[in-house]
């Protein structure tokens, strides 16, 4: 259920790259031109639109939106004209050559293997050799410490069954094990990993919930009784990515606003990869978790540019859209 609005009648490539070269013309840059088309078109369009551009006068949009803009509004902008492969595969690798990378910088790597579909991890996974000249798997063994490398490359070379498939005997053999191994404390075991990286998300889903039947406590209450070290929480995230994604962004945007200022490039980042997604998911579960409004705690936290093109990726851009 994405969030994103198109037109009825969607202009040409061309109309829309006229459009915003105008809109980088004269004195100042047009945002709410920028925002007007740009925010309102899908992934297709938007990389016609590039395409066009180049063509039309020479130059990368990309190139052109960095120079003309500044702050958050220019990142939120740019990370949403990138192709969806290319933006995950540049957010993957300044996750992994972050100076600090905690699971609050690692979290991206979950999302793109546990919370997207087969083919778009295939995508990334090809846009990112094709930019940085290495593997994904190779940069997460150079530069993610042990305890969490063997997950970390198991999830992105995987490529899961993506239909529904569920045996339920198979469910229950695999909640024993993940819960023997919780037992006796050894959340590295192949087996764990294995199973949370290979298996597709509908079994999983049914694994968890045998898990919470047999044992009277949910997967990530177990594996929280091992401690708290990086292993525990990457787990953890792992699980709530893949029963239920949309509450995992819902958290991802209430950490990033709530406490003392705004961490706009997590904000950014969740609405960004999920306006074509289920946004619309995601602003249900927040509701339903924090009682309170995802649109009105957005507005109140952002403004400006910035504040106007999240709303329109939203579905609730600014008066006059």
């Amino acid at each position: 259920m994405a969030s994103l609005k198109l037109p009825e009648v969607v202009p040409s490539p061309t109309q829309d790259s006229e459009r915003l070269r105008k809109a980088f013309q004269g004195f100042g840059t047009d945002e709410r031109a920028l925002i007007l088309v740009l925010g309102h078109r899908n992934a297709q369009q938007r990389k016609e639109i590039a395409e066009t551009y180049k063509q039309l006068y020479n130059e990368s949009l990309i190139d052109r939106l960095h120079s003309e803009l500044s702050g958050d509004f220019r990142n939120a902008i740019i990370l949403w004209t990138y192709d969806p492969p290319e933006r995950h595969a540049r957010l993957a690798n300044s996750a992994l050559k972050a100076k600090k990378k905690g699971i609050k910088q690692l979290q991206v790597l979950v999302e793109i293997t546990c919370a997207s579909t087969p083919n778009h991890l295939v995508a990334v996974r090809q846009a990112y050799c094709s930019l940085f000249d290495s593997s994904l798997e190779e940069d997460i063994i150079a530069n993610v410490a042990a305890p969490l490398t063997k997950l970390l490359v198991s999830l992105v070379s995987s490529y899961r069954y993506d239909k529904v498939a569920v045996n339920l005997e198979v469910a229950k053999s695999e909640a024993s094990k993940l819960h023997e191994a919780i037992n006796n404390k050894k959340l590295d075991d192949d087996h764990v990993v294995w199973t949370l990286s290979t298996r597709n998300l509908f079994q999983l889903r049914e694994t968890f919930a045998c898990y919470n039947n047999l044992y009277g406590n949910t997967l990530k209450q177990g594996i929280k009784s091992c401690g708290n070290g990086d292993l525990e929480a990457l787990l953890q995230l792992v699980i709530l990515c893949i029963d239920s994604p949309e509450k995992h962004f819902a958290k991802v945007i209430r950490d990033s606003i709530v406490g003392l200022g705004t961490d706009e490039d997590s904000l950014s980042r969740a609405i960004v990869t999920r306006a074509e997604v289920d946004l619309l998911k995601v602003r249900f579960e927040y509701y339903n978790m924090f009682k309170t409004n995802l649109d009105d705690d957005v507005t109140g936290d952002t403004s400006g540019d910035y504040k106007d093109f999240l709303m329109t990726l939203l579905g609730r851009g600014p008066e006059g859209e």
